[in-house]
Order: structure tokens, then sequence, then C-alpha cells
């Protein structure tokens, strides 16, 4: 049910999502070597509300950070009276909603152990080497933004999810290192799986399965199951298929899976429509197959890059894998009643791949030799690159 918020988001662009510090920190504790001397930008998130902003201002000194860069798209609702303190000519009698910049370049360090506790956070912008300052929009595609990008040496942020796309195109465009947090059906669009073919880009350790709880502004609309507004009074919903996605380095991506399963024939069908067999679970892969398989996106929080080669994603144009197998559009959809064509829009499969057989499934496909088949939900082509005997 949280999902129909997040689809809804996508439409209406109600996509500011705030993340959990507890979630930040469990993530962020397995890159700390890389941050060491670094620029960090935050490019998605109002100071006043981010908690990747108060992670980083509370571990500036320990992370031994460069600079840290916060923005935000349309600014916060926060009071003329806190807006005052750094500009003139804001009305103190009513909020304002504006898009700005925080620079913070030192964290004074009062008892001297590194870190600072929440009271020194508050008064980050009184120190001189620190600035605030208005954008124009604060929209990470603004030419002004761009050259905060420039800057950085890595990003790290929540981004509208309705914008995921656009937005990991323009990292790779700059070469940025990132961690960020995305959905994990992103990775079965054109633009984005190439990046996790090649390696430019992998999943974080700390998220692989579940849901998480998200803040979200007061106007958004809470009418799935799951949501709600917690003791403090803040409203939250939750999102499944939620993942961090980085090219920061960490040493899980290269543990091996532990592989137990062996193949038989009878236990891994093979596809109708391409050259591979069927891995429901990640954990069924077997150890001494050394063919193509297709296994699940979530696949991607146990891959090795030593360990497993990726071939290719179903639906994205990997037939040429298997050319000699029938093509997607040869299927018809048809009725279980009848095994004839219901004549929708073709009944194609998009490409996925189909399997023989009728098990529980709701829609199923008359192939081009009158076999019956039906659609597995998006599958990785994958193969074994140490298969054992």
């Amino acid at each position: 049910m949280a999902n129909k918020n997040l689809n809804a988001a996508k439409v209406a662009k109600k996509d500011e999502f705030y993340t959990q510090l507890s979630d930040i920190e469990r993530e962020l504790q397995h890159y700390w070597q890389h941050f060491r001397g670094k620029v960090v930008l935050c490019n998605c998130d109002d100071p006043y509300e981010s908690n990747f902003f108060k992670y980083f201002a509370l571990r500036f000194n320990q992370l031994g950070l460069k600079k840290l860069i916060c923005t935000c798209y349309n600014g916060s609702p926060v009071t003329g009276n806190e807006l005052a303190i750094h500009f003139d000519g804001f009305d103190d009698d009513e909020p304002k909603k504006i898009a700005y910049k925080v620079e913070i370049t030192e964290v004074k360090d009062e008892n001297g152990d590194g870190a600072v506790d929440l009271s020194d956070v508050q008064y980050l912008l009184k120190n001189d080497k620190n600035v605030l300052s208005i954008l124009k929009t604060g929209d990470f595609r603004s030419q002004e933004c761009i050259e905060l990008l420039k800057e950085a040496d890595i990003v790290v942020t929540n981004p509208p999810f309705s914008l995921f796309r656009e937005y990991i195109g323009q990292l790779m465009e700059y070469g940025k290192k990132f961690l960020i947090i995305g959905n994990m059906n992103s990775i079965t669009c054109k633009e984005i799986f190439p990046y996790v073919q090649n390696n430019k880009m992998w999943i974080g350790p700390s998220i692989s399965s579940g849901d998480r709880k998200f803040y979200v502004p007061d106007d958004y609309p809470l009418n799935a199951a799951g949501c709600g507004v917690d003791f403090d009074g803040k409203r939250f919903i939750r999102v499944k298929g939620v993942r961090w996605f980085t090219n920061l380095d960490h040493n899980k991506r290269h543990e091996d899976l532990d592989l137990v399963c062996r193949y038989t024939e009878d236990e891994y069908p093979t596809f109708d429509n391409f050259d591979a067999i069927e891995v429901g679970k990640t954990s069924d892969i077997p150890y001494d197959y050394d063919g193509i398989m297709g296994v699940p996106i979530t696949f991607l929080d146990k891959y090795n890059p030593a360990q497993f080669e990726i071939l290719g994603l179903t639906q994205i144009g990997c037939h040429d894998l298997c050319p000699d197998t029938k093509r997607y559009n040869d299927y018809k959809e048809i009725t279980r009643a009848t095994d004839k064509p219901t004549g929708s829009s073709g009944g194609k499969t998009n490409e996925n791949a189909v399997l023989c057989g009728r098990g529980n499934k709701k829609t199923y496909y008359l192939g081009p030799n009158g076999e019956v088949v039906h659609s597995a939900y998006k599958r990785i082509l994958i193969r074994n690159k140490h298969p054992k005997a």
C-alpha cells in the first residue's frame, strides 16, 4: 500500500521524503575512509529539516571534512526571525519559503573529542567561516547548483524519486562519487541498468529487505497502510523496495555469495524465449551451472563482480543474448478458461522472460506453437564466473 503513495508522489511530484537519521548512520559507517579532506554536497536537503545535514555537521571533524554544502529546492518553512539573523529585509511576522544554501567550513570542537553536540549545531551559522546565502531556485539542475556540484567530491542525499533517472545521469555526466537513496525498481530503467551492469554503480550494504520509514511535509496525504503520525507529531510513510545506491567501495561488495544448491533440469526450468534457466531466489543459484541464469533484481544485494558477470536484463533488448529464441511479440494474452487470445493490445509480454506451464499466475500467454506460458517478473541475466564441478 505504501507503494501507492510512492506512485502518487511521482505524478504529483510530492516526493519530499526526509530520511531517518538512524538509516543514514547505519549506511555511512561503511564509508568513513572515503570522506577525509573531501567536499560533501547534499543538494536536495533543507538544512533545517535534513538529517543528512545534521549527520555531517555533527561529524564534520571526525570525518575530517573540508567543506559541507547543503542546498534546498524552494527552501523551507523557516520563520522570518530565523532568517533575519542572516539577512535584512525579511518580514518577521510570517514564514518564508525560499531556496538557499549553507556552506560549512568550520565546526568548533568545544570539548576536544572531535565531535559536536546538538547545541553546537544551532550556532554553526554564527561562525563567520560558515555562510548561508539565497539561491534562485535551488533546483539541482540549475546552473548555480551545477557549479556547486562541480566543486563537490561526494554527493550524499535522498533525491526526488520522480527525478531519479535525471539525477543519476547528472552525477555520471560530471563524474561524481555519490551515496544516494532510491527505489530498487529504478535499476530496471534503460537509463540506469547499464551503470549497474558496467559496475559504475552498486547497492549499499545496510538495506536489503523490508520497508523504510520516511518523514513527509505536513500537507502530504496519509492514505495508505503503514502511514501515520509519530509521538513527536511528525507525519511519516513507509516505502518498500528502498536501497542505497553508490559508487563508493565497501567491503560487503567483495564477499562471495555462499552457493549450496546443485543444478538439475527438473528444479531449474528453461525460459521459453531466452536461452537461460529460471532461478526464483538468489539463495537458489546453483554452484555448478556455467550457463546463463535469470535471477531476481534483488540479486544485486548479494552481487560480487568477482564472482558473477551481469549479461543483461529482460525487457531491455537482451534478446541479442539468445538470437534463436522466440520474440516477445509472438505471444498472445489468453484467459485460463478458453486458451484463446483476449485481443488486448496484442498481448505482448513486454520482453519478459516466460516459462511454460500453469500455476497461480493471473496472466498467461499462448505461444506461437500453441504452448501455454506465463511471464516472470524482470530478471537479471547472469553467469557464474567460477562454477564448481
